[in-house]
């Protein structure tokens, strides 16, 4: 998610589909997020094997989902009589794990992710920063903008902390006035898959068991500004009353379009003349928010200067530490995933790995298909 999200907010709009001197002849970034053969298939007979290097990333080199797609991928590697090591970069546990013996056996370049680091934080580790680096986006300027975000949500002072801030604010909205879904909605089209990152993020660090036997976390929902008022405002402003919505607004864009002064004597037209496209997003989120107040619907604004390599760092930073404060408050670690091992587990078992047996067992024991309700 976290390069997915990189790319589409620093590299200009639909970076894969243009050519190579559009972009300043950097190579395209394709990320392989699920194992459906359909998809992997239809990529890999796309691309030309001797012209790309694959990116395998996984800390503890055992993810079915990826460790399946860098053995298919290897063998057609091996069989066109590419040299192995000029075709893949690890990244990895520093010290654990399949892949470091591989990488060592192989000559692979490995770069590691910190120990104590796990994946859906670790788009400011080699996870993010190495795809992004290929693809042309300053690095630098990115770990400098989380730096900045870090010193500041460092504060003791909540009302100077803006990690915090949110983190605190969000909790009191679900544990105490009923807002269980936590709507992250930026008016920024480069900020779309921003918003699908902080999903996974909040979600599944949130999502938790509580000491007392109980369960934490809101459910945290993306939506994207102005093209959701036609599809989900419409719910936020008139269904159940759980919801609380956070906008980010981009207050300079980097390109600008105005609207013609055309059409003068057409009053749903006319008005619109002599603004521009910036302008009207920027009244959209500002409507929108002053309506869902109007309606006691409750909501913030995320304001940021610019969609840039140092103002999206900070972002991610503000929205991992938040994430982490937010555990804290919840009593929860924020940084396991409990709920999803035994999932894993299972799918271990149904596959034959070494040392699901425990696993096999309790899936082998769990209630057998009733034809009955199959309709």
């Amino acid at each position: 998610m976290g390069p997915i999200a990189l790319r589409t907010a620093l590299r200009p709009s639909g970076w894969n589909m243009l050519s190579s001197e559009t972009r300043g002849g950097f190579p395209r970034l394709q990320v392989l997020d699920n194992v459906d053969p359909e998809t992997i298939a239809a990529l890999l007979d796309r691309i030309d094997l001797a012209r790309t290097l694959f990116v395998v990333t996984s800390k503890s080199g055992g993810t079915a989902e990826t460790m399946s797609q860098y053995m298919i991928v290897n063998e057609r590697i091996e069989k066109a009589g590419l040299p192995v090591a000029e075709h893949f970069v690890f990244v990895t546990d520093p010290k654990q794990g399949a892949l470091r013996p591989i990488a060592k056996k192989l000559r692979i370049p490995a770069l590691d992710i910190p120990a104590n680091v796990g994946g859906r934080f670790s788009v400011l580790t080699p996870v993010g920063t190495l795809p992004a680096a290929l693809i042309g986006i300053d690095i630098s300027e990115l770990l400098a903008g989380a730096s900045e975000m870090a010193d500041r949500c460092g504060n003791a002072e909540i009302e100077r902390n803006p990690a915090g801030t949110y983190a605190l604010l969000q909790f009191l909205a679900d544990t105490r006035h009923g807002k269980t879904i936590d709507v992250l909605m930026p008016y920024s089209d480069p900020l779309r898959d921003f918003a699908a990152w902080f999903v996974q993020l909040w979600a599944e660090s949130l999502g938790k068991h509580t000491p007392d036997g109980g369960s934490a976390g809101s459910t945290p929902l993306a939506a994207l500004g102005a093209t959701d008022q036609h599809s989900q405002v419409q719910l936020f402003m008139e269904g159940p009353k759980n919801k609380c919505v956070t906008f980010v607004a981009v207050d300079e864009r980097a390109t600008n379009l105005a609207i013609p002064r055309s059409f003068a004597d057409v009053k749903e037209l006319g008005y619109l003349g002599g603004h521009t496209l910036g302008e009207l997003i920027a009244v959209e989120q500002r409507a929108t928010a002053g309506a869902l107040a109007r309606r006691g619907r409750p909501n913030l604004t995320i304001h940021i200067a610019k969609v840039d390599a140092r103002h999206v760092g900070g972002l991610m930073m503000l929205f991992e530490i938040a994430t982490a404060y937010a555990g804290q408050l919840y009593g929860v670690d924020a940084f396991n995933q409990p709920g999803v091992e035994l999932g894993k587990q299972f799918a271990y078992a149904l596959l034959g790995r070494p040392g699901a047996d425990e696993a096999k067992k309790e899936w082998e024991s769990l209630p057998k298909p009733n034809p009955r309700w199959s309709v």
